[in-house]
């Protein structure tokens, strides 16, 4: 695991070695262990890395590499699981060439000797992002992996083409110009992450999951992003033709789980976990320990808050398996003083608030090893989010008011009556039928009001604020690409799911895994996302997916055989922090501070009325606002750290 940097073109008279040197240096969390550079004597190309010895541990992984031929020059972050048998396929060529080391990095470049770049990344299974320069052609080509697990931004500033793992990296080049991009704002504002392509930087991209680009020795783009695996044919494929369900799929998935979890145990450093005891992590450490000869190292972080702590569980399933667990009490200081850290580690506005978690669990983690297994995607491949559920329960209750009534119904539902009704009507419901929170419900019930069909109320219901374009100051009005091009499916949980595993997946849940492990110099692996899983699953029929209201049926069938039932089967608690609370006692001075009137109206960026009412109606307890505040706040204190 490594990060890289990277250009092309910009003034003759720029010192590349010097400015490579710098860009490198802003990422070296992600690689700690080694750095190099190298420059194209005929060509204005330049490559920087920064390395994270995972695999061979020798300067023999040493780059930017060459390949054994001499033509390709690579820069790579990432993992091919399956390096040893691409290896196995060179040598039984006709000239297969000799090896300095043994690191996936060596075996990607004699592969694109023998096959060329783009039909190797149709062979490979991994995570990974690259940069690789043909000397002899003169092309620059980027790639990313298939669900997006590695990040990699590109784009042109100035009179350059700059490329790198983290957007900090590409504000070092003397060629970068900061612009605000007004529709990747409100898109933050209403999802709390910047969707791909967009970045928070206006002409600077993400490159798409599962794509490459190349470009020409002055930086031109010769071929935009393409695919090399289309996504949208394995979900629609797979949804046509699903598996039967019946008792052998459990087997069917856990096998290829197995193999999976498998791949991503090769490692020549200390290898762990995360487990949170929920249904994804412990199917994954379950998997692991199968395999092991000896007890699995295993991390999680519990929270005095009861309705947030997950610890006893971990602990619960740790025994049982019989894993090396240690676990991590936080206390709210130990969160706190993570916050102003926030907009470094994430390098664009980013405001998932499980963040936190997620960088506190990786710290502890790093103190015992350097990679970890994770169980991020089970949700999206096999139907875990109780939104599938919810969605497909709200939307016949919507499409049966009138549309002519739905305005008023609206605006009854953003009324302090009816928040006053529903708290009393809740409070003399039986406990097990009360609704969490349901004041803080009622305005997102009423934005739904207006929904034309399921699809767009399922895009209103994984939003924040409704309206984002209208509290951004010269805001544009964007949506997720991915809602132009889903496929046709028969089920519209299936159109819900793929709409998370394109967005997001990859820009949301591995993002946040990406930068808080990479910032402690962790590898993060993520078995669900081999590819072959990802087709397997999308053959899985629903009905083996969502049972009785409650996801990822067959995932927990496959526990339970190593698991017992009683450790696993309770509702479903995801991974935050007591947000509202903090925002109201010890973050209320920072929130304070960020949200000022007079600094909001000076800085001109957002409109502050509305910013303003939200915050003190959070104050006053009338409506807990801090998922809508976290995004302006995140905002706030990234643009500080950024002008």
């Amino acid at each position: 695991m490594c990060g890289f940097v990277g250009f092309v073109g910009g003034s003759p008279a720029m010192d590349r070695s010097r400015i490579l040197s710098r860009m490198a240096e802003s990422i070296a969390h992600r690689g700690p262990d080694d750095e190099g550079f190298w420059l194209d004597d005929q060509s204005p190309v330049a490559l920087g890395h920064r390395r994270l010895a995972i695999v061979d541990l020798s300067p023999a992984g040493h780059q930017p590499m060459p390949s054994p031929s001499g033509r390709f020059v690579i820069a790579y972050n990432g993992e091919i699981y399956n390096h040893k048998e691409i290896w196995s396929a060179i040598k039984e060529s006709s000239s297969p060439p000799s090896r300095r080391g043994h690191s996936d990095t060596e075996t990607l470049l004699a592969a694109f000797d023998l096959w060329g770049v783009i039909p190797t990344l149709a062979r490979l299974n991994g995570m990974f992002a690259f940069a690789v320069w043909d000397r002899r052609d003169r092309i620059l080509t980027i790639a990313r992996d298939r669900m997006g697990e590695k990040p990699l931004y590109y784009g042109r500033s100035g009179d350059a083409l700059l490329f790198g793992s983290e957007l900090k990296a590409l504000q070092r080049h003397p060629s970068f110009v900061g612009e605000l991009d007004r529709e990747a704002m409100s898109l933050f504002l209403k999802h709390n992450y910047i969707p791909a392509p967009w970045s928070i930087w206006r002409g600077i991209s993400k490159l798409p999951p599962a794509s490459y680009a190349t470009f020409d020795a002055l930086g031109n783009c010769l071929i935009q992003p393409k695919r090399y695996w289309c996504f949208d044919e394995v979900a629609a494929s797979g949804a046509r033709d699903p598996l039967p369900d019946t008792p052998d799929l459990v087997d069917t998935v856990s096998k290829m789980l197995d193999n999976a979890v498998k791949m991503r145990m090769e490692a020549d450093v200390p290898l762990g976990a995360f487990l949170s005891g929920g249904v994804d992590s412990s199917v994954v450490v379950a998997a692991m320990q199968a395999q092991s000869r000896r007890p699995v190292r295993t991390f999680s972080i519990g929270f005095h808050e009861a309705e947030f702590n997950e610890a006893q569980f971990a602990s619960a399933v740790a025994g049982h398996l019989g894993t090396d667990h240690t676990e991590l009490y936080v206390t709210p200081k130990d969160a706190l003083d993570l916050i102003p850290k926030l907009p470094a580690i994430w390098d664009e506005p980013f405001s998932d608030s499980s963040q936190i978690p997620t960088l506190l669990v990786s710290q502890m983690t790093r103190k015992y090893v350097t990679v970890a297994l994770s169980g991020d995607g089970g949700d999206e491949l096999f139907g875990g989010y109780s939104r599938y559920v919810l969605a497909m329960r709200i939307w016949p209750q919507v499409a049966r008011i009138p549309s002519a009534l739905r305005p008023t119904v609206a605006r009854f539902l953003r009324s302090p009556l009816s928040s006053r009704a529903a708290s009393l009507v809740n409070g003399v419901l039986p406990r097990n039928k009360r609704i969490a929170a349901i004041s803080d419900r009622l305005p997102k019930l009423a934005h739904l009001m207006d929904a034309s069909d399921l699809l767009c109320l399922y895009d209103k219901l994984i939003g924040n604020w409704s309206a984002p374009e209208h509290i951004i100051k010269n805001g544009g009005k964007a949506e997720l690409a991915v809602l132009r091009r889903h496929p046709d499916f028969a089920d519209p949980r299936e159109k819900m799911m793929f709409i998370d595993s394109c967005s997001y997946l990859p820009d949301d849940i591995l993002a946040k895994v990406d930068r808080a492990s990479m910032a402690v110099s962790l590898e993060a692996r993520v078995p669900f996302l081999d590819h072959r899983m990802v087709e397997l699953a999308w053959r899985v029929p629903m009905s083996a997916k969502i049972r009785d209201g409650k996801g990822k049926h067959v995932l927990r069938e496959a526990l339970y055989r190593r698991v017992p039932r009683k450790m696993i089967d309770r509702p479903k608690m995801g991974f935050g922090v007591p947000l509202d609370r903090w925002l109201s006692g010890p973050l209320r001075p920072w929130a304070e501070d960020l949200l000022d009137e007079r600094r909001l109206r000076e800085e001109g960026v957002f409109e502050v009325a509305p910013i303003r009412q939200a915050w003190e109606a959070h104050l006053s307890g009338t409506r807990r606002n801090h998922y809508l505040l976290w995004g302006v706040l995140m905002f706030q204190a990234w643009r500080r750290l950024n002008q």
